[in-house]
């Protein structure tokens, strides 16, 4: 993500139906996509099948909230999972399970603590009621801060000015809808910093 601070959050009922979106935006070049976990029986073949399917994008799951969630996202052979949530009990399960649990942060504490589980990525949801002040604004009180990832209403048209305010990455989802959202994501993956 130090290369391309962007990651892209689709959602369906059946991942499969999400290949279109996956093409397009393998062809952008995009290189971070998650798939928001789902209890459909199908999930995790669907979800590994796209995987395996576009070898160049890291894929992850998003919406972790359960430990059932977490341990399809292993089943299913994706790199990362992603909560919307501070949990510690999917943090210490992630770790059995050897896999990179980015949980979801909201206020001081909940960053406090993440940091003192050692953990090096946080979520910081919803990012979009917070402001993108906000984050940096932790640094002083809270000494060095974990790797951010901006998400929770944000689109394409504020990725650079949540990364110009000391987040470290952003995911978009469902403000990634009509031509004007494509065309300003693939502008910004068509810039220097993209």
């Amino acid at each position: 993500m130090h290369h391309q601070p962007l990651l892209v959050v689709l959602r369906a009922e059946q991942p499969a139906a999400l290949t279109p979106q996956i093409d397009r935006l393998a062809a952008l070049g995009l290189r971070h996509i998650e798939i928001a976990w789902s209890d459909h029986p199908g999930w995790i073949e669907q979800t590994r099948a796209l995987a395996l399917r576009s070898p160049e994008i890291r894929f992850g799951a998003a919406s972790i909230t359960t430990e059932q969630a977490l341990r399809d996202v292993q089943a299913a052979g994706l790199a990362f999972a992603v909560s919307p949530v501070f949990d510690p009990a999917l943090l210490a399960l992630a770790q059995q399970l050897e896999l990179t649990l980015v949980p979801g942060v909201f206020s001081p504490s909940e960053v406090h603590q993440a940091k003192a589980l050692g953990c090096p990525l946080v979520k910081l949801y919803p990012a979009i009621a917070l402001g993108p002040a906000y984050w940096r604004s932790l640094a002083g009180p809270l000494g060095g801060l974990p790797f951010c990832i901006a998400a929770g209403g944000l689109g394409p048209a504020e990725v650079a000015q949540w990364l110009s305010s000391g987040v470290d990455a952003v995911a978009i989802g469902g403000a990634l809808s009509g031509d004007q959202a494509w065309q300003e994501l693939a502008q910004w993956l068509m810039s220097p910093r993209g």
